[in-house]
Order: structure tokens, then C-alpha cells, then sequence
């Protein structure tokens, strides 16, 4: 199977088919050995009629004991080794599917990473997470077909030459048999495949809902809109659970056909071979071989039947993955360079400048506004933003990365010790550690956890209050130690005495750093060099916090309602 750090290989992303294809071509040994094991393993199964059929004719009819027990330790010979085989096919077939899943993993989340923040303006949350739940899967399984799918075929050519040796008639009725049986359930794989492909959508638009529910819910119900998106996605989930009827219905009658048709099959066939034997064209023995060929034939018709099952499920699985992986993150022509020292940055949009070396604030009473500021000096959306004179969108945007950071107050805390949820992949001393950790006011949450650094922390820190989730970000922030830090709400989460500490230790981190905290905390407001105050997304005044205060009304009036909100009886983080 592919190891953890082994590159997965460049996908063929031009149709789910194809990408299935380069899956197979990945591990062409193990799927060449599957498709042996596999064939080997079907056409012995064919055997043991044939030896029932000799031990019949040459030993027991005529009374030939030796014969007899040729034909039975034959049997028992053959039957053994099959079993053998069974249990090597098994494992590399698991070995296969495993590949498959782990691979297609790798190149999933490889790919996430490459587009980075573009993911979710390219793609919704839903969508990955059902390829991540579901659709890997999916594709893991198709890829039986390179096994038992590959034995069946053969198995199929070889009892059709063996009935032909018994009697023609018969090798014409399952030639012709089978393939009218694969065109009855046809139909059938087509049509799931259209049902599976909606369903698959609409999964994914309503994991996206859940997704946005669960983290607008506090807000939903402040505004009482809670009852009124949740009447919206009992709907969808109503019509997602019909279109789930509808796939179900056709998978039904897939599975029902599978065993049922082969079941007919076997009994039309040994009722022609009866009565051949009635007639004397065909030996007692051969009537046996006849039974027990068409009983062997079941399992490769039922193996066609249900890798075409999975092959269409797959294929709907490999178009959703191949289309995620077609995905590109917007192209970055810029090639100038960043200004050599620490630089004014403009937004003429706004009109914000942001001084180097200051701590600067941005309040607006719309909230959105200042973070579409952050997001243009960030260069996560598209602006005439300029750092030193320079346009921000000119300059590559690994040297912006390197030197600018974005602090998201949603941003993702992984599982894992606290150690590396704040250090990341970084290679921090715990000393380091525990200063950012000190800078954001986050020693309690060391010292209240059992191991402290070494302490495990549950993905997106569901172990942890939303004060102290906000403030591993901002540690994390705070070991980057980026030129510029531009930081939305970092403090939103914190009681009053806590973030009170927080603002005086951040001034003291961040001293001759540029910073910009989005806010309108009078704790934090109090502490900052600068405060632009923004009015429709302009700059309608700048100057000190308290001199704001006082020549300011719609600035003391948003403040001042804030500080009423901010009291000592807030949920302590």
C-alpha cells in the first residue's frame, strides 16, 4: 500500500473512469496479481464438477475403485489449493481497495492544501466533506472489478468451453444466456448511476447546511431566525431522503436481479441437460458436470453483475474527485518584489493607511466592513492595495504570505498535544511556546490541563471554551512573529479582566511590529497607537482612542454600547 509520506502520483482527473484508470495504473503488480489469483481461483471452481463427472463416469459406474479414488483425492487436492487461493485474492484485493482509498486521500487533501483559502470560493464545505465520507469509499470498492471482475470473464470463457464439450446446445444457451441477463440489469446500472450522481449532490448542498447552521446558530436564535432555517432544511433533507428512496429502489432491484436471474438461469440449463440425459446424449456424469458448471457460472454472473454495480458507483465517485482536482487556485503572474524594510500599507478603497511599526485598530459599526478591509491588506481579495508604493497584487504572493499574516478568528485548530496546535508544523522550543501562549493571556489553559504542553487538544478545540480556542489562535499567531499581523475580533470571546490582559500583552508581543486588530473593544481600543474609524467602509476619522471619544458621536455611541455589553458577568474564556 502507498506509505504516509510517498508521493501519490499525478491523477487523471479528465473523467471518474479515467481517474479510476490511473488508480489501477498505480499498483499495476498488485492489480495483475489480483486479476491471477482471481481468475485462477473462479476457473478452479469449475473443477470440481469436472472431477465429480470423471469420478462418476470412470469410478462409480463401472465399479472402478481406483479410478474412483484418483478423481476424489483429485477433488480434495483441488478444493484445497482453491481455498488457499480465496484467502490470497481476499488479501490483495484489501491491499487494492486500501491503495485505492489511501491514494485517493492524499491527492484530495494535497490538493485542498494547494488551493488553500480559494477552496471555499471554488468549492462548498459540503461537497469535500461527502467526498471525504463518502465518495473514497465508493472508489476504493470499484476497484474489485480488477480482481474477481477479471476472473469472472475468464471463468466464463472457460465453462463455456466445457459445456461445449459435453454438448453444443448447452454451450449456446449460456453464451447466449448471459449476456441477455447483463442486458436486463444494464439498464439498471445507468439509471443509479443518474440517481446516485443527484443524490451525491444534494448530499453535499445539505452538509454544506449543516455546516453553516451549526455555526450561525447562536446568532440564528439572538435574531429568531433559528425556527425558520430549520423549517429550510427539514425540507431538504425531505427531498434528499426521496431522491435516497429512489436510489434505493433501483440498488434493490439491481441486488434482487443479481441472485435472482443467475438462480433462473441454473435451473433453465439443468432442466435442458435433464432432459439430454433422458434422451442418452449425455452421460449421468455429464449431467452432474452440467449442474455443477452452471452452479460455478452463478458466481462470476453474480461477480459481473455486482462489479458493474460498483464500477457505476464508482464512476459517479471518481467524476466528483476528478472535478474537486480540476479545481486551480487563481494564477499568480506577480513577480515584484516586496519593499526591502517594514512599508505604509494603503487601501484606497477605504482610505485605510496602516503605519509600519504601530498598532493600529479599525472599528466600523458594520462588522463586514473592517474584515473586507483586512481581507484586501491580506491579498485574500482582489484591490489596489499598496505596500510601499507597490501594488500588493504585483508582488508574489509566497513573499506577501512570508511576510503579512491574516489571523482568522474561525481558523481550524487541529488534533493533536497543545504543543503542536500552536506550534504547527514550526519546530518551537516550549519555551517559545509558552511566551505566546503568556502574550495571549493563555497560561491558565496550561496550567489547567493535565499534562499541560503535552496535553491532548480535540479537533477544532471542541475540549476547550470559545475563550480559550480564540486565544490558541492568537498564540499561534503570535509565534509566527510576522511583520504584519492583521488580527479580526482576537479578543470577542474574553471577559473583560482576561481581555483586558490579553490587549495589554499583546501591545508588549508586538512592539515596533505592524498590527491591525479589527475591534471595537474600548479594553483593546484603549491600548492601540492608532484607531481609523470606518463609516460605510471609508475612513471618516483616525486619531487616539479617547480623543475619538470625544470629537466623535458615532464613534463614542458604538464603543460606548460595547462597553455595556462587555461586563464582568460574560462567560469567563
Amino acid at each position: 500500500m502507498i506509505d504516509a509520506y510517498e508521493d501519490p502520483g499525478t491523477p487523471d482527473c479528465r473523467g471518474g473512469a479515467r481517474y479510476l484508470w490511473w488508480l489501477v495504473l498505480r499498483q499495476p503488480g498488485r492489480c495483475a496479481a489480483g486479476a491471477v489469483f482471481g481468475s485462477v481461483w473462479m476457473v478452479l471452481l469449475a473443477a470440481t464438477p469436472y472431477a465429480m463427472s470423471r469420478a462418476v463416469d470412470d469410478g462409480l459406474t463401472p465399479g472402478d475403485m481406483g479410478a474412483l479414488a484418483l478423481w476424489t483425492g483429485a477433488l480434495l487436492v483441488v478444493n484445497a489449493f482453491n481455498a488457499w487461493l480465496s484467502i490470497m485474492r481476499h488479501r490483495i484485493m484489501t491491499r487494492v481497495r486500501m491503495d485505492a482509498n489511501f491514494r485517493t486521500v492524499k491527492v484530495v487533501v494535497g490538493h485542498t492544501v494547494r488551493l488553500g483559502a480559494s477552496l471555499e470560493r471554488r468549492a462548498g464545505a459540503g461537497e469535500v466533506v461527502t467526498i471525504g465520507v463518502g465518495d473514497v469509499q465508493m472508489i476504493a470498492q470499484s476497484l474489485t472489478a480488477v480482481g474477481p471482475g477479471v476472473g469472472a470473464v475468464v471463468a466464463y470463457a472457460v465453462v463455456a468451453g466445457l459445456l461445449l464439450s459435453v454438448s453444443p446446445l448447452l454451450a449456446v444457451v449460456v453464451l447466449l444466456g448471459v449476456p441477455v441477463i447483463g442486458l436486463t440489469v444494464g439498464p439498471l446500472t445507468g439509471r443509479l448511476r443518474g440517481a446516485e450522481a443527484e443524490y451525491r449532490e444534494r448530499q453535499g448542498v445539505l452538509t454544506a447546511r449543516i455546516g453553516d447552521l451549526a455555526g450561525g446558530l447562536r446568532v440564528l436564535s439572538g435574531l429568531g431566525g433559528k425556527h425558520l432555517v430549520s423549517d429550510a432544511f427539514h425540507r431538504d433533507s425531505g427531498r434528499l431522503r426521496e431522491q435516497g428512496y429512489r436510489v434505493g429502489a433501483v440498488t434493490s432491484w439491481i441486488q434482487a436481479l443479481s441472485a435472482g436471474l443467475p438462480a433462473l438461469f441454473l435451473a433453465g440449463v439443468t432442466w435442458i441437460a435433464a432432459r439430454l440425459a433422458a434422451r442418452g446424449e449425455i452421460t449421468v456424469g455429464e449431467l452432474v458436470s452440467v449442474y455443477g458448471y452452471v452452479a460455478v457460472l452463478v458466481w462470476p454472473v453474480m461477480f459481473l453483475i455486482e462489479c458493474g454495480y460498483q464500477l457505476s458507483r464508482g464512476v459517479v465517485a471518481g467524476r466528483r474527485v476528478a472535478e474537486l482536482l480540476r479545481l486551480e487556485p487563481p494564477a499568480d503572474a506577480a513577480t515584484a518584489d516586496p519593499p526591502a524594510e517594514p512599508s505604509v500599507l494603503h487601501d484606497p478603497e477605504s482610505g485605510v493607511r496602516v503605519l509600519p511599526g504601530r498598532l493600529t485598530a479599525l472599528v466600523s459599526a458594520r462588522p463586514a466592513d473592517a474584515l473586507a478591509v483586512v481581507d484586501r491588506l491580506g491579498r485574500y481579495a482582489p484591490s489596489g492595495v499598496t505596500w510601499g508604493g507597490v501594488r500588493l497584487d504585483g508582488i508574489a504572493l509566497a513573499r506577501v504570505r512570508e511576510r503579512i499574516l491574516v489571523a482568522d478568528p474561525e481558523a481550524d485548530l487541529f488534533a493533536g498535544p497543545l504543543r503542536e496546535v500552536v506550534a504547527g508544523p514550526r519546530d518551537a522550543s516550549d519555551e517559545e511556546v509558552l511566551r505566546a501562549l503568556h502574550a495571549a493571556a493563555a497560561d491558565d489553559i496550561v496550567r489547567g490541563l493535565p499534562d499541560g504542553l503535552a496535553s491532548e487538544v480535540s479537533a477544532q478545540g471542541r475540549s476547550l471554551s470559545g475563550g480559550q480556542r480564540q486565544r490558541l489562535r492568537l498564540a499561534r499567531a503570535l509565534l509566527v512573529d510576522p511583520e504584519v499581523l492583521l488580527a479580526v475580533e482576537p479578543t470577542s470571546a474574553l471577559d473583560a479582566h482576561t481581555e483586558a490582559t490579553a490587549a495589554g500583552r499583546l501591545r508588549a508581543a508586538r512592539e515596533g511590529r505592524t498590527t491591525v486588530l479589527a475591534t471595537s473593544s474600548p479594553l483593546v481600543l484603549d491600548r492601540v497607537d492608532r484607531v481609523l474609524y470606518l463609516a460605510d467602509g471609508k475612513v471618516v476619522a483616525e486619531g487616539g482612542h479617547r480623543a475619538l471619544l470625544d470629537g466623535e458621536p458615532g464613534y463614542r455611541a458604538l464603543v460606548a454600547r460595547d462597553a455595556e455589553q462587555n461586563t464582568p458577568e460574560e462567560v469567563r474564556g
